[in-house]
């Protein structure tokens, strides 16, 4: 069922209450769909891919993002570049493939021609009059930061990015993923609202009844290592784990390895949590044994037991361990349709077949990204019924849930919807 807005958008927003998932028009009207796209993917940075998908002079991706269609690419001197996928003519797609190579944009309408810096550099019939510096591509807000490509389309984007490239620039800095490959990469639909793809994401309440192949190295609350987060219950549970996991990120911090988390949500423009987790069992990688899935590791790393370095922002989700990265992000295609890309990335000397088995490296987020589709399409159906109302979250569980939700609460008022 479509629930269509029947009251402002201030009374929506007024009624949402903390601790709760929100009202049932957030997760299923066209109008507020529309709002979230223009404040929360076009407004804000967003992740949209890796640069090792476009490794070579030339080589094109294309994100469509509503409306908007934006184009990735590597120039002749290797630099990642962001453009809006328009025709300075008549305003024209130039690019209709997902991925190509190219040595130059030929718009197909009238063959207008940009080189990959976006100049215009051959527009056939328009006369001496045209100046073509005032006629190349637009370009797009862009943020690469240690290989992953942050874009934001709005004019003006959050200034804090920049503050958020320091700290994972040195995160990720020893993975060297500007220097690694694709091993893998898979697109899905989940059938439901972006938001509910996040928040699912964002807890693992769910893992030990839904994720058998992940749970052999995740541990299931959101905890991090530190047992004052318990309560009596989970205490008797989780506490050794919490002693255990604070001894092992005391020696990666004091070997230089920042690990502690750290966390983006109310007060800022930009979401992002970033922590480094013990991994469970072999304590190698997020593999069905626990261990490391790929013989050669990631940058200059020589220890496989390396955890899991976890990130997260409003549409993405990322896991980079010693021996290949698992990487994440989200576009919303629909109220009810939410399109999901998965990337492996391993050392770009690795090979297939000789360093690293494909099913074993991906075997575990494939199921989990699968059966958590099939979590959010039942999440989905029951936000769809006049039966549904906000429920309360977990304050052990769900805490990752309770700030993003408040924090796109927060970030609607900023924007004027819901004042």
């Amino acid at each position: 069922m479509t629930l269509h807005i029947t009251a402002p958008l201030s009374d929506l927003v007024a009624s949402y209450q903390r601790g709760h998932t929100l009202p049932a028009a957030f997760y299923t009207a066209p109008e507020l769909f529309e709002t979230d796209l223009d404040v929360f993917f076009h407004r804000h940075w967003i992740m949209v891919g890796v640069t090792a998908e476009i490794p070579e002079p030339g080589d094109v991706r294309k994100v469509d993002i509503g409306r908007n269609s934006i184009l990735l690419l590597r120039d002749d001197d290797m630099q990642v570049r962001a453009f809006h996928n328009v025709c300075r003519h008549r305003g024209a797609r130039i690019v209709s493939e997902e991925q190509t190579s190219v040595g130059r944009l030929v718009c197909p309408y009238h063959q207008w021609s940009y080189d990959l810096t976006g100049e215009l550099v051959h527009a056939a019939h328009m006369g001496k009059g045209l100046d073509r510096s005032c006629h190349g591509l637009k370009p797009v807000n862009l943020k690469v930061i240690s290989g992953i490509i942050f874009i934001c389309i709005a004019d003006e984007a959050p200034a804090d990015i920049e503050e958020i490239a320091d700290i994972l620039g040195a995160r990720l800095q020893p993975f060297r993923l500007d220097e690694a490959r694709v091993a893998h990469a898979k697109t899905i639909v989940e059938p439901g609202n972006w938001k509910l793809s996040v928040d699912n994401n964002r807890e693992c309440y769910h893992c030990e009844g839904s994720h058998p192949e992940l749970i052999n190295t995740f541990v299931g609350l959101d905890i991090g290592f530190d047992p004052d987060e318990l309560g009596d219950e989970e205490k008797a549970e989780y506490a050794e784990h919490c002693r255990i996991a604070a001894a092992q990120v005391a020696e990666w911090e004091a070997q230089g390895f920042a690990s502690r988390a750290v966390e983006f949500y109310e007060g800022h423009e930009t979401m992002m949590r970033t922590e480094r987790f013990v991994i469970a069992g072999a304590g190698e990688s997020h593999t069905l044994d626990g261990k490391a899935a790929c013989r050669k590791l990631l940058g200059g790393l020589t220890d496989p037991r390396f955890g899991d370095m976890h990130l997260h922002t409003h549409n993405s989700w990322s896991h980079f361990f010693a021996d290949h990265a698992v990487i994440s992000w989200i576009i919303p295609l629909a109220p009810d349709q939410t399109e999901l890309r998965t990337v492996w990335l391993v050392n770009k000397d690795a090979r297939e077949g000789e360093d690293y088995d494909l099913d074993r490296l991906t075997e575990v987020w494939i199921a989990t990204n699968q059966q958590d589709a099939d979590l959010v399409t039942i999440a989905q159906q029951g936000v769809s019924s006049v039966a549904y109302q906000p429920g309360p979250l977990s304050q052990f569980c769900e805490t990752a849930v309770d700030r993003n939700i408040a924090w796109y609460v927060e970030r609607l008022r900023k924007h004027g919807f819901g004042e």
